[in-house]
């Protein structure tokens, strides 16, 4: 053990310990994906533009996420989509597989949705309501 530390001091030591720790530092990918039937609609995730469908994105943080849909000729959609944990992302187990594990890991996600085509309200029925309304207010006037 003098033999040792007659070679290596201690500073270069802790130094070599520090670089061995840092080159075999784990690295955790966490992306989600988000693909429609029909495909081409807007992904609005939690109000950020992520493009159109199949769409994918990074994330850092598990939870639920909003998730808006929009094409046109279909139904405006929101969705709030849990993104689960994985058992080796709860804490504590997240500070080591985060940091030591001497591989990549990708956590992937991917989200599936059906769009509805949007109802066309007969223009007769669409004027007869707007004009209910017009009288409704001219009474409360």
């Amino acid at each position: 053990m003098n033999s040792l530390r007659r070679c290596f001091p201690r500073s270069s030591i802790a130094v070599l310990f520090a670089l061995a720790v840092a080159g075999c530092s784990g690295c955790m990918h966490r992306r989600m994906t988000v693909r429609t039937d029909p495909p081409g609609a807007r992904v609005l995730v939690d109000g950020q533009d992520i493009g159109l469908t199949p769409a994918s994105m990074e994330f850092t943080y598990y939870g639920t996420r909003q998730i808006t849909l929009i094409k046109d000729g279909y139904e405006t959609r929101t969705f709030l989509q849990r993104v689960k944990t994985p058992w080796y992302q709860v804490p504590p187990l997240d500070f080591f597989s985060d940091n030591f594990l001497p591989f990549k890991v990708t956590n992937r996600h991917e989200f599936r949705y059906a769009l509805q085509r949007q109802q066309q309200v007969p223009q007769r029925d669409l004027l007869d309501r707007a004009n209910s309304t017009r009288k409704d207010l001219q009474i409360g006037q």
